[in-house]
């Protein structure tokens, strides 16, 4: 597994990462502990050293279940990002404060087992919190207490992006970024490398709609957000479906499935995702072992050709473009 530099976190981390919000469960599913740390061993045998997870997901299961592996492997390198936020209740801009965030910190210590995190992201906020000059001062104290090795944050919008990279010491960004939203290439990556920002990719398979495997006929649980939060109901639209129109998406997938025929889709487009320089890790979900494997391989395929990667911009142009471009 290649590894790519975070930012100025300076961890070296495996391309492929894990994102666990499925972790030993999937959407509606309950979560089963020895799933999960077999998942967990998987990805490790297999090379990855980074794990993406947050406090609220499976209600802070994951980030237990990520404390107990790494206290059986103390001495591999393993890296564990975490993030905090929506618990806030509301979840508002005034409500991220530094006793709130710090009391959420402390919280993730205790499931992780661990002393500090290695890199806390605050939990796609409401915006204004990303032009707060004070959101930035109280990280920096979590960083002098040793609370904290490093901060960034994840975001939903390009200017969220813009605005949080204003700030020197912010670390990463974790963006959507797949063939159905191609923005942040247009406007973050080459913003990113220039200041030292590493660039966590998530949603890279669009929830699913970028493996291929979906059609209009395709059955989705009441409890699964690709049936429930198509129009935002619950969460921004864009973390479903990357906010593209379900059935405009399968007509956009077919076309690449012409563009690459016979091929693990799944995989082109984790492939496609690491053509580019600024990326540092991309974190495809898993919820049972057998999913990191098909993970894994694409980081092996050999790159995309010029007259590909034209293709899929053409693709997105003519079927993504002007619904979902100017939203994020």
């Amino acid at each position: 597994m290649n590894k790519r530099r975070l930012g100025k976190t300076n961890f070296y981390v495996s391309e492929i990462g894990l994102g666990t919000w499925q972790l030993g469960g999937k959407w509606g599913e309950p979560f089963k502990n020895d799933v999960a740390q077999a998942t967990l061993e998987a990805a490790l045998k297999h090379g990855v050293n980074f794990y993406d997870t947050a406090d609220v997901y499976n209600g802070g299961a994951s980030e237990a279940a990520l404390g107990e592996f790494k206290t059986k492997h103390l001495n591999d390198d393993i890296i564990i990002a975490t993030k905090a936020g929506r618990k806030l209740n509301p979840h508002i801009a005034k409500s991220y404060t530094e006793e709130n965030i710090t009391a959420f910190v402390k919280a993730s210590i205790a499931r992780l087992q661990v002393e500090s995190l290695d890199l806390l992201q605050l939990h796609c906020p409401p915006t204004p919190v990303y032009d707060s000059e004070e959101t930035y001062a109280f990280l920096d104290r979590l960083v002098q207490k040793g609370l904290i090795k490093h901060y960034g944050v994840s975001v939903e919008t390009v200017i969220e992006a813009k605005n949080a990279m204003k700030h020197p010491h912010l670390a990463t960004i974790q963006i959507i970024f797949n063939m159905f939203r191609l923005k942040p290439m247009e406007e973050i990556f080459e913003l990113a490398k220039q200041n030292d920002v590493g660039i966590i990719v998530r949603v890279p398979l669009a929830s699913g709609l970028l493996s291929g495997k979906m059609t209009k006929e395709t059955v989705f649980s009441k409890d699964d957000h690709r049936f429930y939060n198509r129009d935002g109901h619950a969460f921004d639209k864009g973390e479903t479906f990357s906010g593209v129109d379900y059935e405009l998406g399968l007509k956009a997938v077919e076309e690449l499935k012409k563009l690459f025929p016979n091929q693990n889709l799944s995989q082109i487009a984790l492939r496609y995702i690491l053509m580019f320089d600024a990326v540092s890790c991309v974190i495809p979900g898993a919820s049972k072992p057998e999913h990191i494997l098909s993970n894994i391989e694409s980081a092996s395929l050999p790159p995309l050709s010029e007259a590909e990667m034209a293709s899929v911009k053409r693709i997105y142009d003519t079927y993504i473009r002007k619904s979902v471009h100017h939203l994020w």
